[in-house]
């Protein structure tokens, strides 16, 4: 059984929400405030976690970076603000998906399958190979990168991105594709949501952000990796 962690401080909301997972079937546990949340997921492994980003005690963005800092679980972040801001800032601390308040349950539950699905189909398709780029390796096996001798901590989502466009060097990606492929066809963000993640990758694995040397921009098109060995 799926476990999923739904953080707000809305006990009206929380119960509706918990109420309806359980029927589809999940396990859910709830929390109601930053620091409980924080208790609550270092204690146990879950699988999903729906998070708001205006919490008591320690704030819904500060939460998802402390997560990111020790886990992939994949977080879906939820505002009361229709402000592109919020989105991106959630997104820049490690979020997967966000959903503005008041939202429609159907499509959140659309949203976890498909997260749930795509982490479920990794698991298990998971291959045996490194792809080396100068300083840095990625190992698909242990879903981990490292540049220069050191592991960087990427999210899912940053790994995703970071591994399809290194499979395949020299192909361009638009956007779209982009957001098809990692997020899938039942995403319903914008394309604002690649540029964060690639910013963010940049700014992890290349030496000068500002001067990309891996993936790289075909103006007015998308993103592409440079060559690569395969070994």
């Amino acid at each position: 059984m799926q476990k999923i962690l739904i953080v707000d401080d809305e006990p009206i909301l929380v119960k509706g929400l918990k109420y309806s997972l359980e029927q589809d079937g999940y396990e859910v546990e709830v929390a109601y405030d930053g620091i409980d949340a924080l208790e609550k997921e270092a204690e146990k492994e879950y699988d999903l976690v729906i998070l708001d980003i205006m919490l008591p005690e320690i704030d819904g963005l500060e939460v998802c970076q402390r997560i990111r800092e020790r886990s992939e679980v994949p977080i879906i972040m939820l505002t009361a603000k229709n402000e592109d801001i919020d989105k991106i800032l959630g997104l820049e601390h490690g979020a997967d998906d966000y959903m503005t308040k008041p939202f429609n349950i159907l499509e959140l539950k659309v949203r976890i399958k498909a997260i749930l699905r795509r982490m479920t189909k990794k698991d298990t398709n998971i291959i045996n190979q490194e792809i080396k780029v100068e300083d840095f390796t990625i190992n698909t096996l242990g879903r981990k990168v490292t540049v220069s001798g050191k592991e960087v901590n990427l999210t899912a989502k940053e790994f995703d991105l970071l591994l399809l466009l290194a499979s395949n060097p020299g192909k361009v990606f638009t956007r779209e594709e982009l957001l098809e492929v990692i997020w899938g066809y039942e995403y319903f963000g914008d394309l604002r949501t690649v540029d964060v993640h690639i910013r963010r990758l940049r700014e992890k694995i290349e030496k000068n952000s500002s001067q990309a040397e891996y993936i790289l921009t075909k103006w007015g098109v998308g993103y592409y990796f440079k060559g690569v060995q395969h070994e």
